[in-house]
């Protein structure tokens, strides 16, 4: 071929191959959920629906965040800010070491959040800082345009601040330089580069522990799989100065208690031998786009809008939950506040390197500082909308972690209300309503435990809270690799769940502030007791039925509520001063779900400190330092300043600014299906009206009509 026929080759050949990748990236394409499966194309009216792309997990940047409401967080520029004004403060000058526990917005008086309207100047913005200088700890409030620094008495508490990620960091490692840590390691068969230790809080148990900051850790083997919680070096215990890094005691009570072995515990999808497909791929289309809006963090969504931040203690916050009135068009309060105050998770396990595992995962690790980016599509689905925390470290400088929130409407296939007639009555009604709702959901990675919480609000006014429990079993080694080898299978204090692993029994309590303000700020707590009545021969053929006696409580005590299934009772939040139509106050009810109740004894160690979950149910009056039921300061706490500390104060709770508690109680067994790692559990409760509309307020939804919906076809066949 001469060169002027290669030349017209060639350019022939480039005009075809642009042709053909013109072509190629304008045909709508289905989005890959895997490698090997697709996504059905899907039309309506005819015309291809554009799939959306899988949502992106870079960083964003941040920086040219600024805030626009009360509550919103604190931005990258003011963290850096925060953290130019306390290394200039002579208290931070003069220290040798310290240490930022928490920077999070100090957020204004509730009065004035109230009182505040979209185009209003914000209120002066302040952060809230704990800080750990020269080994004392200091809350301080920094004034961001000022520049001042003020110190804040919080009264003298016991216990310690939440660890900062480096404190946990750390930790983990500073056992290595510890010579006899690492024969120990050596003489239990176990290389040093497979190594994997976690730092566990090691509650409150006596005057040898006060004085220092101490924290006990744990080690496993790595070899031969990702999943190393599963392979525990057991009877273990290293004793450690937090802030020293300095080891002030092994323990080593296992050395007759084999590894467990690697085979089996991968959980990951690579690692599976057998790939089974038991359940095609799913996703919800939205032909016309989602139906919320989410500005900066204000979240609007049918006849709901409220407040969404990250926090670095709870996780997520929601505040000033506010509904539309179907037939009057106002806006009503309904929530002011309401998070997860504190998860308390003791073992049950008595022996030496058990016992003190009975951890706060809020205020002793952080449950937002431990909460790991969703995953697009897994965690949650295509339509999802992502919310980034930007968090402080503990020297100060912000980070971000992305993609920790994420908000999504979401079809199960529920139903909003539904009626049929029969046909004896010549009426031919059908009329159904789909229940479309709208989750706000995070998930925190609490070393080997995961917890997903889910904050979902329905069009009919219903608030609810979702805990699921994922993750992996905290496990013991053992000697037994059958069961027939078990004399008294109680002394295993779990299950036996593969060889020479323990599952050991353990409970979950997840307690969460709910700051009711229901068309204002002054309710009352109303316990609504179902009571039997008896009847006489004269007054019916029944001999029973039942009433409601409607009981206002007038102050904390009688507020406090244990659960019992034959003594019912609803339990009302109320506007006493507001009135429906026909004269009932208008009000919400908690309507409980995970009922565990702890049986540790009162006067355990654990269950002082955590005695929060003495009651499923408290009511206390408004104040702005009372928001986490564990204390300000957790770790190692006494439980001296708790939720059941400051109730006994027996406040008058009657036509209050009042906030409601409620605790999710689990406990849990383990099983060999939660082996090498568990199946979502879960549990709720529901925030409902009741008697807050004149009427059903989902009546003028309308139904699904086929025509607004896409035609989907398999991508392929089997």
């Amino acid at each position: 071929m001469d060169s002027r026929n290669l030349l017209r080759f060639l350019f022939f050949t480039f005009i075809i191959a642009l042709l053909l990748l013109l072509t190629l990236t304008n045909i709508p394409r289905p989005l890959p959920l895997s490698n090997d499966v697709e996504l059905p194309d899907c039309a309506t009216n005819n015309r291809f629906i554009k799939h959306p792309s899988k949502p992106k997990t870079t960083t964003r940047l941040h920086t040219a965040d600024v805030p626009h409401h009360p509550l919103d967080p604190l931005t990258l520029t003011e963290l850096d800010k925060v953290r130019s004004i306390l290394l200039s403060n002579a208290l931070f000058q003069n220290s040798k070491t310290y240490a930022l526990h928490s920077v999070v917005l100090e957020e204004p008086d509730k009065y004035v959040v109230l009182t505040w309207d979209h185009g209003d100047a914000l209120p002066p913005r302040k952060a809230s800082v704990i800080a750990r200088v020269n080994s004392e700890t200091h809350v301080l409030t920094v004034d961001i345009s000022s520049g001042d620094v003020i110190k804040v008495d919080v009264g003298e508490h016991s216990g310690y601040p939440t660890m900062t990620m480096e404190d946990m960091t750390s930790s983990t490692w500073a056992p290595l330089a510890n010579a006899e840590f690492n024969r120990t390691i050596i003489a239990r068969g176990v290389d040093l580069k497979d190594l994997a230790c976690l730092p566990i809080s090691l509650g409150w148990f006596g005057k040898s522990e006060e004085g220092r900051r101490l924290i006990k850790v744990q080690c496993y083997s790595m070899e031969g799989t990702a999943n190393f919680y599963m392979r525990p070096i057991e009877g273990l215990t290293v004793v450690l100065d937090m802030d020293t890094k300095q080891v002030v005691e092994i323990t080593d009570k296992g050395k007759s208690i084999p590894i467990p072995k690697s085979a089996g515990t991968d959980y990951r999808f690579s690692a599976q031998s057998a790939k089974i497909n038991l359940v095609n791929p799913i996703s919800i289309e939205q032909p016309k786009g989602p139906s919320f809006t989410i500005e900066d963090h204000l979240v609007k969504w049918a006849n709901w809008e409220f407040h969404l931040k990250p926090d670095p203690r709870a996780g997520v916050v929601i505040s000033r939950a506010r509904v539309k009135d179907p037939n009057t068009g106002k806006i009503r309060n309904v929530m002011y506040k309401g998070f997860t105050s504190e998860l308390f998770v003791p073992y049950m396990d008595p022996t030496d390197a058990w016992y003190f595992k009975t951890y706060m995962d809020a205020g002793e690790y952080g449950f937002g500082l431990q909460a790991m980016p969703l995953d697009p599509l897994n965690d949650c689905p295509r339509n999802a909308y992502y919310m980034d925390g930007v968090f402080a470290a503990g020297d100060g400088k912000p980070y971000v972690r992305s993609n920790m929130v994420c908000v999504y409407e979401s079809y199960a296939g529920d139903i909003g209300w539904r009626h049929s007639e029969s046909p004896i009555t010549g009426l031919e009604i059908r009329e159904v309503r789909p229940k479309v709702t709208l989750v706000v959901r995070m998930a925190a990675s609490v070393a080997n435990y995961d917890y997903i919480v889910d904050w979902e609000f329905q069009a009919d006014g219903l608030i609810r809270v979702k805990v699921g429990l994922s993750g992996i079993l905290m496990v013991k080694g053992t000697s037994y690799d059958n069961m027939n080898q078990v004399n008294q299978p109680e002394n295993l204090h779990g299950t036996l769940l593969s060889e020479n692993v323990v599952g050991v029994i353990h409970d979950h309590y997840i307690t969460f502030y709910l700051d009711m303000d229901v068309d204002g700020s002054d309710n009352s707590f109303v316990k609504v007791n179902i009571k039997r009545e008896t009847t006489s021969p004269e007054e019916s053929p029944r001999l029973s039925y039942l009433k409601a006696v409607r009981n206002v409580v007038k102050t904390e005590k009688d507020a406090q509520v244990k659960l019992k299934l034959y003594d019912p009772s609803e339990y009302h939040i109320v506007n006493p001063s507001k009135k429906t139509r026909v004269g009932n106050p208008v009000g919400y009810k908690l309507v409980p779900g995970g009922t565990a109740a702890s049986l540790l004894d009162l006067d355990d160690p654990p269950q002082k400190r955590g005695a929060f979950t003495n009651n499923q149910i408290w009511v206390t009056p408004y104040n702005k330092s009372e928001e986490w039921a564990g204390g300000l300061f957790t770790y190692q706490s006494h439980g001296d300043d708790t939720l059941a500390v400051w109730s006994e104060r027996d406040r008058p709770i009657e036509n209050k600014d009042i906030v409601m508690w409620y605790t999710l109680g689990f406990h849990h067994v383990p099983c060999q299906e939660d082996y090498p790692i568990m199946p979502t559990v879960s549990s709720s409760f529901d925030l409902k009206p009741v008697n807050f509309y004149e009427s059903n307020p989902i009546l003028n939804i309308p139904p699904h009509f086929e025509k607004e919906l896409p035609v989907c076809s398999a991508a392929a066949t089997a």
